[in-house]
């Protein structure tokens, strides 16, 4: 046996070779997380009857055998098997016979890889949460050490009034802690059982579909099972559009850092490990990483329009169609962690110039804080600024300490860590108990016992 749907009528190698497509490579990450889902289906099979004990704890154990496989690189999906989801299969037939064939009872492959994906979904949404925090605490660690080093603050760039790094670095943490509520909402959207959907219409079964639903540590179950299968790619839709939010803020970031290490600015300097030298020009330290992080958001931005593109079109039901959409969202989840940890390496090796950075500040930059200054005399503020824009000019030691006279919410002489921290720790509760939750349901699992 190898195709589940196989009827002993040949297939053309061309369509075979389209229909097959990537699903062996891809579907290798989701093994464990299809085995998981078994288990848990398994479990319900013989609760209802269909699976004998002595069968489920057969088919537990090779479950357990296929996961442990899969998380040391060991498990093979042939071509000729298509997918995981019946390379698993095949395996529980070929060594568990009659258990083996029953373990499709009650479900289709389409709420297989819907389940499959949904867990392996919220396990990367986890640890994007987590590296976003890491991230994070490193920005708002170095914005406090940096709270009092005056440099040219831009706009349109050039130079617009002084600001401080720890300003600028604060600036992009809270950007950052603004993509949390993303990523918490997509991971609420994906945490919904689809098994027992099966291909869209239900089964003719008494399906305890909550029972395993509890057993997966999902906060419930996707209702109506047409509901589950228009699901398809938009789940994966919505969970990279919170990676591509933090991708977006990651390449404005790099872009920074790019201008801010610069040749003509030197304001700070980038770890020689994460820098690259030039094959021709021996002098060179080149921002590549930074460059890549910068690419790999536009790389992103077009995963995400990719999956768009497939599911949004479709009428009701399953297509194959979204066979196309996984390997964006397996790939672009992947991505934004690694974007996230390149990124975090830079923020925590940055070497800062302090004496650079203020004495880049030119005496015109002031000219904005010398019109509030009047303006605070009574002066009106028209008045003040035409008087100041006939000779913006001011003394470059006036000029560098502006930013201290702007002390209102939010201001660089008002800086204050505290409610980006108390956010940070909400969102730490947050993933520490969604965390708690899944390695249980892991656990369980492993346990050799039902």
């Amino acid at each position: 046996m190898t195709r589940l749907w196989d009827r002993g009528t040949p297939l053309d190698t061309v369509v075979a070779r389209l229909t097959v497509g990537r699903d062996p490579e891809l579907d290798l990450r989701l093994v464990a997380h299809d085995a998981l889902a078994s288990a848990a289906h398994a479990e319900m099979l013989a609760a209802i009857g269909i699976l004998s004990a002595e069968e489920l704890a057969g088919v537990r154990a090779e479950l357990r055998t296929i996961v442990g496989e899969a998380l040391a690189g060991e498990f093979v999906i042939d071509p000729a098997d298509e997918d995981g989801h019946t390379a698993i299969e095949n395996r529980l037939t070929e060594r568990l016979g009659d258990a083996g064939r029953r373990i499709h009872t009650g479900r289709s492959r389409n709420d297989q890889v819907i389940a499959a994906l949904r867990l392996w979904g919220r396990e990367a949404l986890l640890s994007l949460h987590a590296e976003t925090r890491t991230l994070v605490e490193g920005l708002l660690e170095r914005a406090e050490a940096e709270r009092e080093t005056a440099v040219p603050g831009y706009s349109h760039t050039r130079q617009a009034m002084v600001t401080t790094l720890g300003h600028w670095l604060a600036a992009h943490a809270e950007s950052l802690l603004d993509d949390l509520p993303w990523i918490e909402r997509a991971y609420a959207h994906l945490n919904r059982s689809p098994l027992g959907s099966a291909s869209g219409f239900g089964v003719a079964l008494d399906l305890d579909r909550p029972g395993v639903a509890e057993s997966l540590g999902f906060d419930g179950v996707q209702a109506n099972t047409l509901a589950v299968q228009n699901d398809r790619g938009k789940s994966e839709w919505l969970a990279l559009g919170a990676a591509v939010a933090i991708a977006n803020d990651l390449g404005r970031l790099a872009g920074d850092l790019i201008w801010l290490s610069s040749d003509e600015l030197r304001f700070v300097k980038l770890p020689d490990a994460l820098t690259t030298g030039s094959s021709i020009m021996p002098q060179k330290r080149n921002p590549d990483v930074l460059e890549l992080v910068r690419a790999g958001a536009a790389a992103l931005r077009g995963h995400h329009a990719a999956i768009a593109g497939v599911y949004a079109p479709l009428a009701s039901g399953y297509h194959r169609d979204l066979q196309l959409t996984k390997a964006p969202f397996l790939e672009g989840m992947v991505l934004a962690a690694d974007l996230l940890q390149a990124t975090a390496a830079v923020v925590a090796g940055l070497e800062v110039d302090a004496d650079r950075c203020r004495e880049a500040i030119q005496p015109a930059t002031g000219a904005t804080d010398a019109l509030y200054a009047r303006v605070a005399r009574g002066e009106p503020f028209r008045s003040a600024y035409r008087a100041i824009a006939a000779r913006p000019e001011a003394p470059s030691s006036e000029a560098a300490e502006g930013w201290r006279s702007r002390r209102h919410l939010g201001a660089p002489g008002a800086f204050d860590a505290a409610p980006e921290r108390e956010r940070l720790e909400r969102a730490q509760a947050f993933g520490a108990a969604e965390r708690e939750r899944i390695e249980a349901v892991w656990q369980a699992f492993e346990s050799p016992s039902v």
